[in-house]
């Protein structure tokens, strides 16, 4: 799958974006919405902060990402858009698509070609799922663990399914309060093939089995909302493993120095990106497209995996793999798809996922009540 393959680094480079539309012809103002914490920050070191130097306008960031399917409905149902540009996950980007809550773009017209002329439709390939969605990263979600918590004698969890095992990994977790990634983690861990989870899932005895696998851990489990929650937990020692992205256990690990240990096995691939919310005013639809096509070019995605060790999701940016811009240290090796990490992995399913996911958040949410 050519989008598992795309890892790079590299340091900054400041260049001027390509305006599609003249100066005066776009909003002065922005408001992108992101995920908050160490990604947020490496987006505005790689993008915010030279697109504002370079053009003058000035972007709010917003931190509401996980709750950005719920509040572009309601602002589509008040007739009131307040947001820009919206960085989504892939099923979600699917999901507004299919409701007219985002805009469609023609990739090749409103993204950058590749330094070699290919296309950006051809650059990005299997990222582009939608034709709302402008691919942007390929992170995890995977496990952080305490080291100093490790019992004596055992062998570090290594996997999502050590997560299971309160006998040899005794103390508190933390898992995101939605079913994705914890449902098919649970069918796994149960003995499922990966090849055989999405066809179990879509079934109630399947999803019944999930949830029951689940209920082991189930009042050892600490539920949280957002990405953030899972770091501090480990870092103030709250919890023995838990949940997160990538790239926030990176942060912990590498630039806060917290003794803390990454399980990759079975951790789950997902594509990240924009969509630019549908009903925008002219001026601010170009105001978008024309920041979007600068961020998503081949440098500028390099320039972000140098402060967070997520790959970016076009090809001809590979090649750029180098050192984290502020700690000078390789990247490759804390990409979600270096080699050695992804031994054991899987590819969230997108499009299950945009079918299913308004039924199973309803179904886990009564789950988790009970």
């Amino acid at each position: 799958m050519k989008l598992l393959t795309t890892l790079c680094a590299s340091t900054a480079l400041l260049s001027a974006a390509g305006f599609a539309a003249s100066a005066d012809e776009m909003a002065n103002e922005m408001t992108i919405v992101s995920w908050g914490g160490a990604y947020t920050a490496a987006q505005k070191k790689a993008y915010h902060d030279p697109y504002m130097a370079t053009t003058g306008i000035n972007i709010i960031s917003d931190d509401s990402a996980p709750e950005a399917v719920a509040k572009l409905r309601a602002m589509h149902e008040a007739g009131n858009i307040t947001w820009d540009l919206v960085d989504v996950e892939a099923a979600d980007a699917i999901r507004l698509c299919d409701e007219g809550l985002a805009l469609e773009i023609d990739h090749d017209a409103d993204l950058a070609s590749a330094p070699d002329g290919t296309s950006a439709t051809d650059d990005f390939g299997d990222a582009i799922v939608s034709d709302c969605f402008i691919p942007q990263i390929i992170y995890s979600t995977t496990f952080g663990y305490r080291t100093d918590m490790v019992p004596e004698g055992v062998a570090p969890p290594s996997s999502a399914c050590d997560v299971f095992d309160l006998e040899t990994y005794p103390g508190k977790r933390s898992l995101n309060k939605r079913p994705i990634t914890n449902l098919e983690w649970a069918l796994i861990c149960d003995g499922v093939p990966f090849e055989e989870v999405y066809d179990t899932l879509a079934t109630p005895e399947g999803q019944d089995r999930a949830f029951a696998k689940l209920d082991t851990i189930k009042d050892q489990t600490i539920w949280y909302s957002t990405a953030s929650e899972t770091p501090q937990l480990l870092a103030d020692g709250e919890i023995f493993m838990g949940s997160t992205f990538n790239g926030r256990l990176f942060s912990l690990i590498e630039e806060q120095n917290q003794p803390v240990g990454m399980a990759w096995g079975w951790q789950m691939h997902d594509l990240d990106g924009w969509i630019v919310p549908a009903g925008l005013s002219a001026e601010r639809e170009a105001r978008a497209l024309d920041f979007v096509k600068m961020a998503t070019d081949t440098q500028r995605l390099a320039d972000q995996a140098s402060y967070i060790s997520y790959g970016p999701s076009r090809a001809s940016s590979a090649g750029l793999v180098g050192k984290h811009a502020e700690l000078g240290i390789e990247m490759a090796p804390h990409m979600p798809t270096d080699p050695t990490n992804a031994k054991t992995s899987f590819v969230n399913n997108y499009e299950w996922w945009a079918d299913y996911r308004d039924d199973l958040d309803a179904k886990f949410q009564i789950w988790l009540s009970q």
